[in-house]
């Protein structure tokens, strides 16, 4: 038997693959399997919260401006200058939230907006006076703009398979939490003794609860980045784009940058004086509260409709003029019969303020590159955003001299025209590379 054929002979049966055995796995690879169950949830969790507190802090302000007003001794010019930080804030803090994101992460600086809604809302109907509220105010639309800016981009970095249906998420929530302010800030308020401080200050709990998600989120990221190897660091996210075409030389840009501003007036007329002028044709408060609610949700299911119909369009500019006569409608209707038929106003102008999905829809179709959409975006936003601040000035303005709402409403309707026409412009089937 010390005869036996030599082992080699049997070698290749012997040594043969085993299919049973897995490659094993990097430190990297594990700590994310065991770590990504948890962490796509309490993003998908963090996602949801902090869309909801992107609006509460103004149309919870809107539902409640008589009183505020009242207690503050305010003019109607300053209450319309209230109105107007929401767009400036906008304006002004989106501009720093890439340059925020790289140096601090985007998830880091979406928990610090949350914090800074929280302390603002919480603060503001306690400050003292009106240059108080003011400032705390634009702590919490800091907030909001920074957070604003940054979700879209946390969207695509964490769930780049899914961007359709997170994005559907986000605009839903964004659409809840604005017309749940509307609706009940003002029963809220009875059923807290009346008082309108507190009836602002209950919805910094909403972003209390938001903070705690973004938490662990924050530090899994600062371990990752810890642990991943310092000679080949993974590419940042949100990084600053390289170098793209020239915006401001696109008369397409120009045209969508004022679409956007347009629309964006009368959404934040819309949010700041609608309950207002439903109050003042006799319309009791609470139901006032509900009335912009229902203009508000009229954008959870159209956010979905319309962009979906704008991308099988070559030209948007139908779509640009059938929002445009809604809102038209909705003016006239206030103008004539405001307490008669004030749920339908209520649901042309929440059609109406739908321009909003439409301009970002057209903000990814009217550039070829990844590059051209971050510009033209920011772009189009930012001055969209300065070109809206007047608006609800000039309303307040407006409404305190005359005493009434019939030149206010005259000019929101008027400004539906150049709204139209800078949207058809906007909606052209061209892109800014072929202009810059």
């Amino acid at each position: 038997m010390s005869d036996e054929p030599q082992t080699p002979t049997r070698s290749p049966v012997r040594t043969a693959p085993r299919p049973a055995d897995p490659p094993p796995r990097t430190a990297p690879a594990a700590a994310a399997a065991s770590s990504g169950t948890w962490l796509t949830r309490l993003l998908v969790v963090g996602l949801v919260l902090a869309a909801l507190n992107l609006r509460p802090a103004i149309t919870s302000l809107g539902a409640l401006l008589e009183e505020v007003r009242t207690g503050l001794h305010m003019s109607g010019g300053v209450a319309g200058l209230l109105t107007s930080v929401p767009p400036l804030c906008f304006a002004v803090f989106g501009v720093a939230a890439p340059r925020l994101a790289r140096r601090f992460g985007g998830a880091a600086v979406v928990c610090a907006g949350m914090v800074a809604i929280a302390v603002g809302v919480a603060v503001r109907p306690f400050a003292g006076g009106t240059p108080g509220f003011l400032a705390a105010s634009a702590l919490a639309l800091m907030g909001i703009a920074l957070s604003n800016v940054l979700m879209p981009v946390i969207v695509k970095r964490y769930f780049p398979d899914r961007v359709g249906t997170m994005t559907g998420l986000y605009s839903m929530a964004l659409a809840l939490g604005t017309s749940l302010a509307a609706a009940v800030t003002v029963p809220l308020t009875a059923a807290l003794g009346g008082g309108w401080r507190a009836g602002l200050g209950v919805w910094a709990a909403l972003a209390v609860l938001a903070v705690l998600p973004w938490i662990p989120v924050v530090r899994d990221r600062r371990a990752s980045a810890a642990a991943a190897p310092a000679a080949s660091p993974a590419p940042a996210a949100d990084a600053a784009p390289p170098a793209g075409p020239r915006v401001a030389r696109s008369r397409t840009a120009w045209a969508l940058a004022c679409f956007f501003g347009l629309q964006a007036t009368g959404a934040y007329i819309t949010m700041g004086w609608l309950p207002q002028i439903f109050r003042d044709a006799g319309v009791p408060a609470g139901t006032a509260g509900v009335l912009l609610a229902v203009t508000m949700v009229m954008g959870v299911p159209l956010a979905f409709v319309i962009p979906r119909v704008a991308g099988r369009m070559r030209q948007q500019g139908p779509i640009v003029v059938a929002l445009g006569l809604s809102g038209l409608a909705g003016y006239a209707g206030l103008l004539t019969a405001p307490a008669a038929g004030a749920w339908l106003w209520a649901v042309l102008l929440g059609i109406s303020n739908c321009a909003f999905p439409l301009a970002l829809t057209m903000i990814g179709m009217r550039a070829r590159t990844g590059t051209g959409v971050v510009r033209l975006s920011a772009f189009a936003q930012c001055a969209g955003y300065l070109l809206s601040v007047p608006g609800p000035i000039l309303v307040g303005a407006l409404y305190q001299h005359s005493g009434g709402w019939t030149a206010p409403l005259a000019l929101m309707a008027a400004l539906i025209v150049p709204q139209m026409a800078a949207g058809v412009l906007a909606g052209r089937d061209r892109t800014i590379e072929d202009e810059a």
